[in-house]
Order: structure tokens, then C-alpha cells, then sequence
């Protein structure tokens, strides 16, 4: 799972294995890790209608409603967003890169695009 932070928004990017968890598990979580303090970010899955969000204790959490990640990872669907008051969220299939990059992509939904790029 990464995070993506911009302005007043903020971006989740799940791999195929963070969907599956997700949907089977009702939460994620990740940190980063300062040295001195660790910043958690984390979905949770809820019996809910809306999308919103917390930050509390140095952890990020995107609250997630349930019917909208079983559509996400049952279907084709690419990702979902809300707000929550004046914040921006939006959580998403992590793609491949359609360029050559050093990470580890091998966990990654294909790349719709890539088909076009040949």
C-alpha cells in the first residue's frame, strides 16, 4: 500500500494483495519509520455509507465503506473517492508503470494502458 499526500488530499494505491487483504481482513496498515516517532497510515473497512478519515496517535486512516471494497475487489472497478469535510480522499489500484522504474512491480494490477503503448 502506498500513500500519497498533496495539498489537502490524500491518495491510497493498493496492490493485488492489499485489495484481497482488505476485502478478507477489513484493515491495512503501514509505517514509516522516523527513528524517533513512526507515522502509521491505515484503511479500515466500516459499516458505513461515505468515505472519511482521521489522524490521531501519529496513524492516518481512511475509513472504507464495505459495499465499496467488495465492488474494488470483485470487479474491474480502478479505485473510488469522497471528501471528508474540505480533505480529498481517493483510494485506487496500483497500476504497473508504463515506464522502466527500480521498484518491485510484480504485485501490481496491469497496466491498462500498456497494451496501447505497444
Amino acid at each position: 500500500m502506498k500513500i500519497r499526500i498533496k495539498g489537502n488530499s490524500l491518495r491510497y494505491r493498493l496492490t493485488r494483495t492489499d485489495t484481497s487483504l482488505l476485502a478478507k481482513d477489513g484493515h491495512l496498515r503501514e509505517v514509516v519509520d522516523f527513528g524517533t516517532q513512526q507515522l502509521f497510515y491505515a484503511l479500515r473497512v466500516v459499516d458505513d455509507e461515505q468515505l472519511s478519515a482521521a489522524f490521531k496517535d501519529n496513524v492516518i486512516t481512511v475509513y472504507v465503506p464495505k459495499q465499496l471494497i467488495q465492488e474494488f475487489a470483485d470487479t474491474d472497478k480502478v479505485g473510488f473517492e469522497g471528501t471528508h469535510g474540505n480533505l480529498h480522499l481517493l483510494v485506487e489500484k496500483d497500476f504497473t508503470c508504463l515506464d522502466n522504474v527500480a521498484e518491485d512491480q510484480s504485485d501490481n494490477y496491469p497496466n491498462p494502458l500498456s497494451a496501447k503503448k505497444l
